[in-house]
């Protein structure tokens, strides 16, 4: 992926706003690290392991679903910070950034 691209997913990650994701400027820090694009990856390949959508992956979740960890509470470790990142992505309106993995990895977005 593209420098600029990787960035952009990765101020996304942290719901920085849309007007200062396209600078060029380094804002990597140790703390603040690069995305890895092998999250997104993950989005595409990692089941829901409990509740209502137990099963699904996390890319096929729906909004609401991911509205409502954004209000209660992300669980801990890596599964919150997938469901984090894939409910920035659908907020904003970019779950379509997914097609060319779901592609990849034989996963079509589902029809509602």
């Amino acid at each position: 992926m593209n420098d600029l691209y990787v960035r952009y997913l990765h101020d996304l990650s942290f719901g920085l706003h849309a007007e200062c994701l396209y600078f060029r400027t380094s804002r990597l820090t140790p703390l603040n690290p690069p995305m890895n694009p092998e999250k997104l990856e993950l989005l595409i390949t990692r089941e829901m392991p409990f509740g209502k959508y137990k099963g699904r992956i996390i890319a096929d979740l729906p909004g609401p679903y991911l509205n409502w960890f954004a209000r209660e509470g992300f669980p801990h470790g890596e599964l919150g910070g997938l469901l984090a990142l894939m409910q920035e992505i659908d907020h904003n309106g970019l779950s379509e950034l997914l097609e060319p993995l779901r592609t990849k990895h034989g996963k079509p977005a589902p029809r509602y």
